[in-house]
């Protein structure tokens, strides 16, 4: 099996890159009717009310109907407030300067524009030829984006800013990088283990840049609400654990919560960041092969996963694209999320089968990368 997974599919990659387009097209008309038209703000709706809490001197991590949404699915209810960290409850106070509607569908189009740009950077870094058109369909239909463009969610501007950083790594450019990877960590904490990794596999300038950039945006925040809203956010995460078992989160942890042993979610994800850590310091790998495992390990040892988080694999899956395990995972982060959603109220294995399937894609990708890692590691031992 890992001989299989080893192989280069270069022979087979313009049939694996139509079967993507394909499949692609098929989840964009899917999702486009369910996206495009108003359904409502869902999560730009909690943003909304945490920027307005925020302006009005309340807690912007509370629950403030009906901005807040709240989720309901056969055995499964939450209410979702805005979970981003204190600097969000400034930038959010952007989308409350038109009438909510009006500033979703502007967001809308920013997100769409902002994806644009981080797909073209990066088919212009790795493909050429038809391949660029049908990948490019691939990338547009993936679910972590139209479940984006649908809820409202930030993700967008932040893969642009990953990949930047991953491209200017490639080329060097530490603190570039390193500012890119700070913006990142200081919205999406659990990035953290990226720049983490990157410190203990050797590279210490980005690393040093992203922790100094993201003092700097944690201090706005500080310096505007005072330090109480760090806690009132601290307190929101601690209290969240029950959405883990949502079936678009795609994490360790959805995984286990969905199997019944949610203490188990925690331990393999403990395994994994403590396993990359020693490898890290051990093999001193590429910036490239540290930074999959980074962007890669932020998703799987995360409370929440969710779909959305896939989008950061794109320099991953299309570093790799000539390697025959990253293709299915590339095809079914396609699946529509509503497909997957009508796995609620099934039985727990179907749930934690069918209804995970974005979850062991990323777990395949894991395999996938260990595996590769380990020959990578194997030529370097017979070339000292």
């Amino acid at each position: 099996m890992a001989a299989i997974l080893k192989l280069s599919v270069r022979p087979l990659q313009p049939i694996m890159a139509l079967l993507l387009g394909f499949f692609a097209i098929w989840a964009i008309w899917v999702e486009a009717p369910r996206v495009l038209p108003d359904h409502g703000l869902w999560d730009f709706g909690a943003f909304v009310a945490s920027g307005r809490a925020a302006a009005s001197g309340l807690d912007p991590y509370g629950v403030y109907p009906p901005l807040t949404p709240h989720v309901v699915f056969p055995g499964f209810e939450s209410w979702n407030p805005n979970l981003n960290p204190p600097v969000s409850a400034l930038l959010f106070q952007a989308f409350d300067l038109a009438e909510p509607t009006l500033s979703f569908r502007v967001w809308r189009w920013i997100s769409i524009g902002c994806y644009a740009a981080a797909v073209f950077l990066l088919l212009r870094r790795y493909t050429s030829g038809s391949q660029t058109l049908l990948l490019g369909i691939w990338a547009a239909g993936l679910a972590g984006f139209w479940d984006t463009l649908y809820l409202g969610q930030i993700y967008t501007p932040l893969v642009l800013f990953a990949v930047i950083a991953w491209l200017q790594l490639e080329r060097g450019n530490s603190v570039l990088a390193g500012i890119m990877i700070g913006l990142l960590v200081s919205m999406k904490p659990n990035f953290l283990v990226w720049p983490v990794l990157l410190f203990l596999a050797g590279y210490r300038l980005p690393s040093l840049v992203a922790a100094a950039t993201g003092a700097l945006v944690a201090l706005i925040p500080l310096a505007a609400f005072g330090p109480q809203i760090y806690f009132d956010w601290l307190r929101l995460v601690a209290s969240d654990g029950d959405r883990a078992i949502f079936l678009t989160n795609a994490s360790f942890s959805g995984l286990a919560a969905r199997a019944g042993i949610p203490l188990l979610g925690t331990i393999v994800s403990g395994v994994l960041l403590l396993g990359l850590a020693v490898w890290a310091c051990r093999e001193r790998p590429s910036i490239i092969e540290i930074s999959s495992f980074g962007l890669l390990a932020a998703l799987l040892a995360s409370p929440l996963g969710w779909i959305q988080y896939t989008l950061f694999l794109l320099p991953v899956l299309l570093h790799y694209r000539q390697n025959v395990w990253a293709f299915l995972p590339a095809l079914l982060l396609t699946i529509p999320v509503p497909f997957v959603l009508t796995y609620f109220g099934a039985s727990a294995v179907v749930q934690l089968t069918a209804g995970s399937i974005y979850g062991w894609a990323l777990f395949m990708l894991l395999i996938g990368l260990i595996i590769q890692g380990r020959g990578t590691q194997n030529k370097r031992a017979q070339s000292r």
